[in-house]
């Protein structure tokens, strides 16, 4: 093909979507409805992002849109015309997702529909089988796999996915995982509206970046490791650096949540890291995830002199036994070291907990919220366990017998999807409204949250949140 045909040929086009639902946070190992919950706020499709920015470096036309902030999916089908149709589909409102490919299809006939997501880790045969509509589903990373997909090769010969051949279902078996993060392209925040997503504070734009990927640890409800495998695989510092005055330099964004499997295992990568940002003089903020312990206060320090402002820490149980029995593989006393060390390096702290797990009782879940108000941090989620498919939760949940007629997956982490060994997900529930209100209700927490405030918009936004703990139901 000479240049003057390839300047005149027309671009296939590629629509990436998060589907019209409830609000929810669709990383695959975070799928969390925002509704119930106080303080998580909507984040960017930054997946959808990396998918898009993939496709047009292989020559297509991209469009991004998040239908549970804005947008109306069949005027964007019949205007845009797209050749492709990608969606992010989750486990909490999968039906309503899987819907999409139907639309699409009476729309746009010639369409390829194709799927992403962790519900299909265990039933992307029993999803293709049941919905017609749907050709293809990506199953683990996506990046290669779509560049492979939408460049026209054999779908016999694209590992990681499943596939429709006639009336038979065909899978390709796994792709090998991503070696080397920094040949990604960045992600394709010219595609979508970056001011829709804002801290839940200062109502500032905020930006999520990928520093790393996969985790060691395989938590009993969690899809991390199926989802990115055991082995932690990090961007470069200086890879990072670049995405980062990207949006700064481009986008006007300063606040930043570093996303990750678990951010500080490698102490010498974080405090390089930490050095860089520092030297830069871009005086961003940033949020990260760490485990209970793998940080220590040279690591805190450097943290927040780079302009972190919070850290979030899995902590899941204020019961041994229960740490024990998920295979969390830290102490409590792990937990009270590593807030104390976050503390008195002035950084906020999100303790996440889960309450209902199958070996669970009353006394379990008051030690939990016992612990969780012991360690008064500046703000908690209490989940409700929910074995999602993918993970060893949802395994035993199948062998034992947790799963009943009733088990719905549609109100994730608030409501419980399964009973404990021991209590019915209806107390395990009253429970969970009780720690919620035990925690923020305090008023040692109320008058230290009021002194903290700084401007109007964070004082809206706390007591925003607050009406939220008296309200629920």
């Amino acid at each position: 093909m000479s240049e003057k045909e390839k300047d005149t040929e027309v671009k296939k086009r590629i629509l990436l979507i998060y589907p019209p639902s409830p609000v929810l946070n669709r990383e695959d190992r975070c799928q969390q409805p925002t509704k119930e919950l106080i303080v998580i706020p909507p984040l960017p499709p930054t997946d959808l992002m990396y998918l898009a920015a993939v496709a047009e470096k292989a020559g297509l036309e991209a469009m991004i849109r998040d239908y549970s902030q804005e947008g109306d999916l069949d005027e964007d089908l019949r205007n845009f015309q797209p050749d492709y149709l990608v969606a992010n589909v989750a486990t909490p409102t999968l039906e309503n997702d899987l819907s999409v490919f139907e639309r699409a299809k009476l729309i746009c006939p010639e369409i390829v529909t194709i799927a992403k997501g962790a519900a299909f880790l265990t039933l992307a045969n029993e999803i293709l089988a049941n919905h017609k509509a749907l050709d293809i589903v990506i199953i683990g990373e996506a990046e290669e796999t779509l560049r492979e997909i939408v460049s026209g090769k054999s779908k016999r010969w694209i590992s990681g996915i499943y596939y429709r051949d006639d009336l038979l279902i065909k899978f390709t078996g796994k792709r090998r995982l991503i070696e080397k993060l920094d040949d990604l392209p960045f992600p394709a925040r010219h595609l979508i509206n970056n001011k829709k997503y804002r801290r839940p504070d200062n109502n500032e734009v905020q930006a999520v970046i990928k520093v790393s990927r996969g985790c060691p640890y395989h938590c009993f409800f969690c899809l991390a490791t199926p989802v990115s495998g055991a082995r932690v695989r990090k961007r470069s510092t200086d890879n990072i650096m670049e995405e980062i005055k990207e949006c700064v330099e481009k986008y006007g964004i300063r606040n930043f949540i570093f996303w990750s499997d678990i951010f500080n295992l490698d102490k010498e990568w974080v405090m390089d890291l930490c050095r860089k940002i520092i030297d830069s003089g871009l005086e961003i903020t940033w949020s990260a995830n760490t485990r209970a312990d793998t940080a220590d206060q040279e690591m805190a320090d450097a943290m927040y002199e780079a302009g972190c402002s919070l850290v979030s820490i899995g902590v899941e149980s204020g019961s041994q036994y229960i740490l024990d029995k998920i295979g969390k593989k830290i102490t409590l006393d792990d937990v009270r070291k590593t807030v104390k060390i976050f503390k008195q390096a002035h950084i906020k702290i999100y303790n996440y907990f889960v309450i209902g797990l199958p070996w669970d009782d009353e006394e379990t879940i008051e030690d939990t919220i016992d612990f969780a108000c012991e360690l008064d941090s500046d703000f908690v989620s209490f989940y409700t366990a929910t074995p999602l498919p993918g993970t060893r939760f949802y395994n035993y949940a199948r062998e034992n017998g947790l799963f009943d007629n009733e088990t719905s997956f549609e109100n994730a982490y608030y409501y419980p999807a399964v009973d404990t060994h021991c209590l019915p997900k209806e107390r395990v529930f009253e429970l969970h409204k009780q720690a919620i209100r035990r925690f923020y209700l305090r008023p040692k927490y109320i008058w230290r949250m009021l002194l903290s405030i700084r401007s109007l918009t964070e004082f809206r936004n706390y007591f925003k949140a607050g009406m939220n703990v008296l309200m629920r139901k």
